[in-house]
């Protein structure tokens, strides 16, 4: 039943065409942009970078963006938030992998197939790190280390259990063999706390985004064990091996974008994903992401709608095979 409403929204945007009122819609309040994690993680970063390139390109009719960071229950809070002004298109919110991997297993109380997807704006890369002075100098290391002992290793995740960079790591993981239901891990608000904690030496390993691991690596504080990535990366990423070059034959790639609330209309759909398009065309934002360790892309409203329910088939299955509780 919500595949074929899915479908028939989609239908009806398109259907909309050339007839939509002919005062298209536009923002004429201020404009709340709804985090539902800590400052410091990329799931923020994004969107202030988005923030910041929708005013400076003059794209909110005149309106002021408020980034509201919403953090607890692993993002449900925002979720909730969002959901609770369903129609107005004046509350944005972050539309994230890690949403629907949480989701999936029950981690998240909320479903972001009640939402409406707009666009996708990043390809993110999870990373796996240590301190610059651990033991463990490859992925191979860690495998083994696990094998012998899986408790014995603290492992950092954000926001949550369940959720992408906790799957980003427990996949190629469990396909070397690692007892993953045995896994030591712990869940941070944020991967910028995550990091500082193992900074801090308060774990040993973090599984995070590129753009939160990369600047440490740059300080010499940390070393990457490998990349979930599909393909060897580029620029920031180059030379660092991926999971699979590593002889472990698994990948994982996640999303960041922006969603509206439930029951809004054609038009501020229209609106936002036009605006979003020349976001993501911008130079700036451009640089901004691929600096980061990400790669900058743009898939408008049908495009996410079909991910959202794709992924939610693969991170059913993912998770099944992971052991996670809860799962839909």
């Amino acid at each position: 039943m919500r595949l074929f409403t899915l479908a028939a929204t989609a239908l009806a945007f398109w259907s909309a065409g050339t007839a939509t009122a002919q005062t298209p819609w536009a923002p004429t309040e201020r404009i709340t942009y709804i985090v539902g994690v800590a400052p410091g993680g990329t799931v923020d970063l994004y969107a202030r970078g988005i923030k910041n390139t929708l005013e400076q390109l003059k794209l909110t009719h005149n309106q002021v963006i408020v980034v509201e960071n919403r953090v607890g229950a692993g993002g449900a809070l925002a979720l909730q938030q969002l959901k609770s002004n369903a129609g107005n298109a004046h509350d944005l919110g972050t539309f994230h992998t890690g949403a629907i991997a949480g989701a999936v297993t029950g981690l998240i109380k909320a479903d972001p197939r009640d939402f409406t997807p707009v666009a996708m704006m990043v390809e993110e890369t999870s990373l796996v790190a240590v301190r610059a002075d651990s033991s463990l100098k490859s992925g191979a290391d860690l495998v083994a280390a696990l094998k012998a002992d899986p408790s014995q290793i603290r492992i950092a995740v954000a926001p949550a259990l369940g959720q992408n960079t906790h799957m980003a790591i427990a996949k190629p993981l469990k396909v070397a063999g690692v007892a993953i239901d045995k896994l030591t891990i712990a869940p941070f608000r944020s991967s910028g706390e995550s990091v500082t904690a193992l900074i801090g030496g308060h774990v040993d390993v973090v599984s995070a985004t590129a753009p939160v691991i990369l600047p440490q690596v740059v300080a010499g504080k940390l070393r990457v064990l490998a990349s979930a990535a599909a393909e060897p990366g580029t620029g920031a990423l180059a030379g660092i091996k991926t999971w699979r070059e590593q002889g472990v034959a698994a990948d994982y790639i996640s999303y960041n974008g922006v969603m509206l609330p439930p029951g809004v209309n054609a038009e501020q759909i229209r609106y936002w994903e036009e605006a979003l398009r020349r976001v993501s065309q911008d130079k700036n934002w451009q640089i901004m992401v691929e600096q980061s360790g990400n790669k900058p892309i743009f898939r408008g409203y049908v495009e996410s709608h079909r991910y959202l329910m794709s992924e939610w088939q693969s991170a059913t299955t993912l998770a099944t095979s992971l052991g996670l509780k809860g799962v839909r």
